[in-house]
């Protein structure tokens, strides 16, 4: 992902100079407070996932956006901002599967992970239908990302934005609980599998007390 070029301003002073050219524009407004604009570039980007989902396979299932997931998306997104880092574990250990299984002790299923970091300046602000299609086509390029864009099993999804700095944090995480038996043992699972595809993963025997299942991707800075 390209980082953006710092936009530089020369601002020139003239000493004991009180003569102003009333023909010349207005000083540029400066563009929205980028934390202003993370709740509209959620929804942009959740939009334009479920388009191109659907373009690459018609046949793949509506993806319906989950109070819980946006949560745990929005709850790694500002991680991330906090403390400067693009990984699916935390500095801490914590994953969105562990924060799925510690709000729901009982979920089982396969979740798929997006992530990505756009910088941007002071200057240019955060223009919401830009970043959106930048993370959306980065994510097209790589196939780990796309894969999980484009699972047709998945059925529910979350997305979180946030930011610090000069740059913007996104999570974007896919689920489906692939018809799992609820657990029986009373305890949360506290292993996650991880594999190559979210289609090995829904190929692969089912224990009936599976883990649940990450299949993560990151974005380049």
């Amino acid at each position: 992902m390209k980082r953006l070029g710092l936009i530089l301003s020369a601002v020139l002073l003239l000493a004991g100079c009180s003569v102003f050219d009333s023909a010349s524009p207005p000083a540029r407004p400066l563009p929205p407070d980028p934390k202003t604009q993370m709740g509209a570039l959620e929804t942009r980007i959740a939009v334009l996932v479920e388009e191109q989902r659907h373009k690459l396979d018609p046949q793949a299932r509506p993806l319906a956006m989950d109070v819980e997931l946006s949560r745990i998306a929005r709850a790694r997104a500002s991680d991330m901002a906090a403390k400067n880092y693009l990984a699916h574990a935390a500095p801490n250990g914590d994953t969105s599967a562990s924060l799925l299984m510690r709000a729901d002790a009982q979920w089982q299923g396969l979740l798929g992970e997006n992530l990505a970091a756009q910088h941007y300046t002071r200057e240019g602000g955060v223009a919401v239908e830009v970043f959106a299609q930048r993370f959306l086509d980065e994510w097209l390029k790589s196939p780990p990302h796309r894969d999980n864009m484009i699972f047709a099993n998945y059925d529910h999804a979350g997305v979180g934005a946030a930011v610090n700095g000069d740059t913007v944090y996104v999570a974007v995480l896919f689920s489906t609980d692939m018809g799992l038996k609820p657990r029986t043992d009373g305890n949360p699972a506290n292993a996650v599998t991880s594999w190559e595809s979210p289609a090995a993963a829904a190929g692969a025997p089912v224990p009936k007390n599976d883990p649940p299942r990450l299949r993560g991707s990151e974005g380049a800075r």
